[in-house]
């Protein structure tokens, strides 16, 4: 039996299906994303052959010349457009050691299992695989998440997904099993000159409410948020909305990777070491 999602799954799905014929003019988050997975390969010494693009969207992420791509998404007019496959993350129908890098930017902040989700990115990576991620993560549009606690005070529902910070990613990677695990944090500000433009480039990113639990935005509630979020604009009419993107890299385990000391192999204490010179 399944385990309760916090996210909705069929959802998640019609949200991406709304999001794709205009995608294009709204995918500024996934394109910054996928710029900071191409520096992280470009700096990997070593060729990849055959690629997982786990959350496909339009399939802007391009493969090295001469690899294979295998296209997976959430969402079925992203994954037919493609030629891909539609499904979840944390549901992944491909067998154990099909690729040698699984590269995912954009939808892992929504999947239902996380740590089942990695850990199948985990499993479908050969030995000594490589695995890319980037997705929004903790503290991200703050000035968003307060106008809707100023407007709905009374009555406070959920608005905004649940989001992970950096610790806890790095600590996720560990969990499912992978090696030399690193997470680390690239900033974006951006200015809205309105609600309604940020609301419209959610929607068009295929970013809005799937939680499971989640309640309609009264006229009142949205006119209160519209209003609150104009209060918090700059000398130059825009609001600064910050957006943490949370990049993940780590590798399928593999004998031959650098392995930690043997606790108690030293040879020196550190005692010895922070010992003053005579």
């Amino acid at each position: 039996m399944d385990t309760p999602s916090i996210f909705d799954r069929a959802a998640r799905r019609q949200r991406r299906d709304r999001a794709m014929p205009l995608y294009a003019d709204h995918d500024f988050l996934r394109a910054a994303m996928l710029d900071g997975i191409a520096e992280r390969l470009d700096a990997v010494t070593r060729d990849f052959t055959d690629f997982l693009d786990l959350g496909s969207y339009d399939a802007a992420f391009v493969p090295p010349p001469g690899a294979r791509v295998a296209r997976f998404d959430p969402g079925f007019r992203f994954a037919r457009a493609h030629r891909g496959v539609q499904g979840d993350e944390d549901r992944l129908p491909f067998a154990d050691a099909s690729f040698d890098c699984v590269v995912s930017a954009g939808v892992l902040d929504t999947v239902g299992d996380l740590p089942g989700a990695l850990t199948l990115a985990r499993r479908v990576l050969r030995p000594d695989g490589l695995f890319l991620a980037a997705f929004v993560g903790g503290g991200s549009f703050p000035v968003l998440r307060q106008a809707f606690q100023r407007a709905e005070r009374d009555r406070p529902v959920a608005r905004l997904h649940p989001q992970v910070d950096v610790r806890s990613a790095g600590d996720l990677l560990v969990r499912a099993g992978f090696a030399l695990p690193v997470a680390d944090i690239e900033t974006l500000d951006i200015g809205y000159p309105d609600l309604g433009r940020l609301l419209a480039d959610l929607r068009g990113m295929a970013g809005t409410n799937v939680l499971t639990d989640r309640h309609p935005l009264s006229r009142a509630a949205l006119a209160a948020a519209a209003q609150a979020f104009a209060a918090a604009a700059g000398r130059d009419g825009r609001v600064r909305e910050r957006i943490d993107l949370i990049f993940l890299t780590a590798w399928s385990p593999d004998a031959s990777q650098p392995q930690p000391a043997r606790r108690g192999s030293g040879t020196s204490s550190l005692a010895q070491a922070l010992r003053p010179p005579r």
